[in-house]
């Protein structure tokens, strides 16, 4: 009786065997050995697409502690402060390896199953639960290779093969999306008992299409800057096709309680996951929307302050070397005007009431714990004590040094934004993609004078749209559209409106040592010094703003690449009060003018992979085209 061949580890590192079996009917025989008959594609699938979803280990490890810190999407310093943890990244580069392992598989029995011969019901579905293994293993790949730079394309094949670049990785993807489009059958209806076997789309192909089809314009995109003339060819044919172009038809799967692979990837209760200075400075002031219509309930309105107010300047108490404009103050309240997300996405400090706050860590009360002290230069005298109820603030990463040790505040649990209950309570489904960006790249590809189906502006608003429907803030939607006002960074909505703001305004602000009421000049950022270099309210660097809002919280890795690529939308420089060790290029001297060596770029390899395979990592690193670096820039990303 024939048996299924081993899908053999390619990776190094660690020997990895994979189990095809399903999450809702186990398999009493071990898949590796068992008969064609009794093993099944969609097991293999489900494992892989289920795996994928990240158990509490490496979902906090790699989602929140790596993706989410190097997108900006919260307050932490870790690798955006060059920094990286070797177990992190291992147990992130084992998992991945094991997923793309089951999609291997069931693709090689999907092809075993076909030699033998196929009869009824099986004719028409395992030839497409093929095509659907073979796309789920193109993003798979994808993830990985934007990681870490380098990727062995013919992984799994019974041998261990030779690390791919980047270049030839992408290039085999775009061809599996491609192929795999052309192969499926939407016809084809999956009976019940198969639909429990597609976590995402219960085998519903015409959707697996619009993924795939989505997932190859996001591919292509990554190329506009380093291979354009493919690019530009990949996104217009995939464009022709359908795409997710309505949140109904998002790649995400439901998360729920426990402790495996569904459990809610932002769950761990010791990660704060407060609002970080980049999105603050996106937000704040963009598209228009009061507070006061947002937050309409009586008890903010005493707090929200007028639009030419800045804040209390404390000097003393942050480090003001970094090119963040509100280094050194403190909003002792709420904006006048924020994009409206901003308070679906985090919930103010010391709003207990709301229903999205959420109190982790359950532990102890520093989530409720809202009155925290200023300290004298003699580090024990209590210069003021603040009260951080209904206010608004985000710190810029990096080193604050000795004026940090007296602020109590800043970073601490209860006195900044966090992120709502909804993302962190296992009551959500994580996002894959979302209808929002496949309108936000064919607004890029536009700009850029591609051949898409829709018009850049038409396909901007509807981007906008698709993500404040998620975010249940429609109702603000036509004002916002139309808003030339500017956040703190100079970028408006209003896609007519690219008047670059004036360098300077003047804004109220309160001397938090003398309480004195003065003018304080606001500088924008100077567009020529950030590493994007061209504008600060073009149409590019709107598209991109907004595809970064839209994207929290469920698309770091789409924000880091984005900003890898592009330098896109404004990241502020880490502090550098003192100097930042695993950034040793940064300094005093020169946060004001960024570069890519700022930023981080990638994930080390796993330390032990040269022990494991040498070969291996000597290909890996030599195909990376630079030394095994955080800040060595991927094949498609910005070079300086």
């Amino acid at each position: 009786m024939k048996t299924i061949k081993k899908v053999t580890h390619a990776f190094g590192v660690v020997s990895l065997l994979c189990a095809a079996c399903s999450d809702f009917d186990e398999v009493n025989t071990d898949p590796t050995s068992a008969t064609i008959d009794q093993s099944r594609v969609e097991y293999a699938l489900n494992k892989s697409i289920t795996d994928a979803q990240q158990n509490p280990d490496v979902a906090e490890r790699s989602f929140v502690l790596n993706w989410k810190t190097a997108a900006r999407q919260h307050l932490a310093t870790g690798i955006a402060g060059g920094t990286y943890n070797n177990d992190w990244i291992t147990a992130y580069y084992n998992q991945s390896a094991s997923w793309q392992q089951s999609a291997a598989l069931a693709i090689q029995l999907a092809d075993e199953k076909t030699k033998k011969g196929l009869v009824g019901h099986d004719m028409e579905m395992i030839p497409n639960m093929k095509e659907v293994a073979r796309i789920w293993r193109a993003y798979l790949m994808s993830e990985f290779v934007d990681n870490f730079g380098s990727l062995p394309k013919e992984a799994f094949q019974g041998e261990n093969p030779q690390f791919n670049s980047a270049k030839d990785i992408y290039y085999f993807m775009l061809d599996e999306l491609k192929d795999a489009v052309k192969k499926i059958n939407p016809t084809v209806k999956p009976n019940d008992t198969e639909k429990n076997y597609d976590r995402a789309y219960k085998f519903d192909f015409e959707k697996w299409i619009r993924f795939a089809n989505s997932m190859r314009m996001r591919l292509a995109m990554r190329l506009s800057e380093v291979d354009g003339v493919k690019a530009k060819s990949e996104f217009e044919e995939a464009a022709k096709g359908n795409y997710i172009a309505t949140n109904t038809d998002n790649f995400a799967v439901a998360e729920r309680s426990g402790w495996d692979a569904l459990t809610g990837v932002m769950t761990r209760e010791w990660n704060a996951q407060l609002l970080s200075a980049t999105l603050r400075n996106l937000m704040l002031g963009l598209g228009g929307v009061k507070t006061l219509e947002v937050l309409s309930d009586e008890k903010y309105q005493t707090n929200i302050k007028p639009a030419d107010y800045i804040g209390v300047r404390y000097e003393k108490h942050y480090s003001l070397y970094t090119n963040d404009p509100c280094a050194g103050f403190w909003l002792d309240g709420l904006p006048q005007i924020n994009d409206p997300r901003a308070y679906a996405l985090f919930v103010v400090p010391g709003d207990f009431d709301n229903k999205e706050f959420c109190a982790y860590p359950s532990w102890d009360n520093t989530a409720k714990t809202v009155k925290r002290d200023l300290l004298k230069e003699d580090k024990t005298t209590v210069l003021e004590t603040i009260d951080a109820t209904f206010t608004w603030n985000a710190p810029a990463i990096g080193s604050h040094g000795d004026a940090g040790a007296l602020n109590k505040v800043y970073t601490f649990n209860g006195t900044n934004p966090r992120l709502a209950l909804k993302y962190r309570n296992n009551t959500s489904s994580r996002i894959f993609f979302g209808a929002w960006e496949s309108f936000f790249l064919i607004a890029e590809a536009s700009v850029r004078g591609w051949s898409v189906p829709v018009g850049a502006k038409e396909a901007y608003e509807k981007g906008i749209t698709a993500s404040f429907e998620y975010n249940g803030v429609s109702s603000f939607i036509a004002s916002y559209l139309s808003s030339e006002e500017y956040n703190n960074v100079g970028t408006s909505v209003s896609w007519e409106h690219t008047e670059e703001p004036a360098p300077t305004k003047t804004m109220k602000m309160k001397d938090g040592y003398t309480k004195e009421t003065k003018d304080f000049t606001y500088k924008y950022p100077v567009a020529s010094q950030t590493l994007y270099g061209k504008a600060l309210n073009d149409k590019l660097t709107k598209i991109i703003t907004q595809k970064f809002i839209a994207n929290m919280p469920w698309l770091p890795m789409e924000s880091w690449s984005d900003y890898r690529r592009l330098g896109l939308p404004f990241f502020e420089t880490p502090a550098v009060e003192q100097p930042l060790v695993n950034i040793p290029t940064l300094n005093k001297d020169n946060y004001m003018t960024q570069t890519i060596k700022f930023f981080p770029q990638r994930l080390k390899f796993p330390a032990d992979l040269a022990n494991s395979s040498p070969e291996g990592y000597k290909q890996a690193v030599e195909v990376l085209g630079g030394p095994d670096d955080v800040f060595t820039p991927l094949w498609w990303a910005k070079k300086k």
